[in-house]
């Protein structure tokens, strides 16, 4: 079974929570992860955003949760680095 190591997500929020308050919460699902967000655009009520996480074993679901949680809805994933695992 293949491991997820990083994960490059396009995602919409809503302005509130704030982009290190919104990663914090990520992080807090996944642990030992490292989260880079970067805002591409803001609009009147949401921020599109480009979400890299990175660590070992991610659980995308565990992501997806999280990011639906605070309001956020993912548009695409944009890249994916999986690891198969060795006998």
């Amino acid at each position: 079974m293949a491991s997820l190591k990083r994960i490059e997500l396009d995602v919409l929020k809503p302005h509130y929570p704030n982009s290190l308050d919104f990663s914090s919460t990520i992080a807090d699902k996944s642990p030992g992860a490292r989260i880079e967000l970067t805002v591409t655009e803001v609009d009147e009520k949401t921020e599109t955003v480009v979400i890299v996480i990175a660590g070992e074993n991610l659980k995308y679901e565990a992501i997806v949760e999280a990011i639906s949680d605070m309001g956020g809805s993912i548009h695409s994933i944009d890249k994916v680095e999986v690891e198969s695992e060795s006998d």
